[in-house]
C-alpha cells in the first residue's frame, strides 16, 4: 500500500511525530509536477488544533531539511486525519472493523478498482468489505488509498 518512498518517510516521521507526543496516523507523498506534496496525519485525544499542527509541521520540516528524501520542491501539510480518516496499516483497519470504508486498488479486483462497504474482518492481511450483503477480499498490498466513511446521523 505504500510506496518506497513513503516508507521511507513514515520510518522518520512516526519516531518525532510519537516523541512530542502525538499519534502518527500516516503520510501521503503525491508528486505534482515539479513539486511534491508531503500531507501528514496526526492525532491526539482530544483532537489536533491548528497550534498542534504548526508545531509539528515545524519539527518535521527540520527533520526532513536534514535527511534531504524530497530532490524536488516540495509543500508539507500537517493535518488531522477529519472525519474521512485515511488508513495507511493493517492495525487501523483492524480499528475500523464494523465501519463503512472507501478502498481504492492499484489493480483490478472482480473488474473493479473502487470498493465501498462495511469493513468485516482483516484476516492475513487481507481487508474483507461486506457490499451489497457479499463479501469481497482486498489483499491489503493492492490498496493505494483508503479512507472512513464518515456516517451522518
Amino acid at each position: 500500500m505504500i510506496d518506497a518512498k513513503g516508507q521511507q518517510l513514515n520510518k522518520i516521521l512516526a519516531p518525532v511525530v510519537e516523541q512530542m507526543g502525538y499519534e502518527y496516523i500516516g503520510c501521503d507523498f503525491i508528486i505534482q509536477g515539479h513539486f511534491s506534496l508531503v500531507r501528514v496525519y496526526i492525532d491526539k485525544e482530544g483532537g489536533v488544533g491548528i497550534d498542534d499542527c504548526a508545531e509539528v509541521s515545524h519539527q518535521i520540516s527540520g527533520i526532513l531539511d536534514v535527511e534531504d528524501l524530497i530532490k524536488t520542491r516540495y509543500n508539507l501539510e500537517v493535518s488531522s486525519p477529519g472525519l474521512d480518516r485515511p488508513l495507511f496499516t493493517v492495525t487501523q483497519f483492524c480499528k475500523a472493523i464494523g465501519q463503512q470504508i472507501k478502498i481504492r486498488t492499484n489493480m483490478p479486483i472482480d473488474g473493479q478498482r473502487k470498493f465501498t462497504g462495511i469493513l468485516s474482518t482483516v484476516i492475513d492481511e487481507n481487508i474483507v468489505l461486506v457490499i451489497n450483503n457479499e463479501e469481497v477480499t482486498i489483499p491489503y498490498i493492492t490498496i493505494t488509498k483508503a479512507n472512513i466513511v464518515y456516517q451522518f446521523k
